[in-house]
């Protein structure tokens, strides 16, 4: 059974910083490309950061470039993600994802595996 497990959420103030971490169990990580996306309040599940197979490609939502650092470790079958001047508008639900074989992108459709959600907080 595929089992992805975030941890590491909880509140935070504004401009401060927290790393979410994702645990999979039950699958060959290495051949997940895994993604994080985020689910506000009344709003869509958004996009918000992925990464390739071996952590060679990137890629970032616009709202958390230049904030945030998406990198993951095969051996312990973990995905992170770093925030960092974390804003109000980062508060969310965050949900780890993972595509089995193939590339995948921006779009929610295209992960297969979801994490139960984690709750992150920013205070203003």
């Amino acid at each position: 059974q595929v089992q992805l497990v975030e941890s590491g959420g909880g509140l935070v103030q504004a401009g401060g910083s927290l790393r979410l971490s994702c645990t999979a169990s039950g699958l060959t990580f290495s051949r997940y490309f895994m993604g994080w996306f985020r689910q506000a309040p009344g709003k869509e599940r958004e996009f918000v950061a992925a990464i390739s197979w071996s952590g060679g490609r990137t890629y970032y939502a616009d709202s958390v470039k230049g904030r945030s650092t998406i990198s993951r470790d095969n051996a312990k079958n973990t995905v992170h993600l770093q925030m960092n001047s974390l804003k109000p508008e980062d508060t969310a639900v965050y949900y780890c994802a993972g595509a089995n074989t193939y590339y995948a992108g921006r779009n929610r459709y295209e992960y297969d595996s979801w994490g139960q959600g984690i709750r992150v907080t920013v205070s203003s």
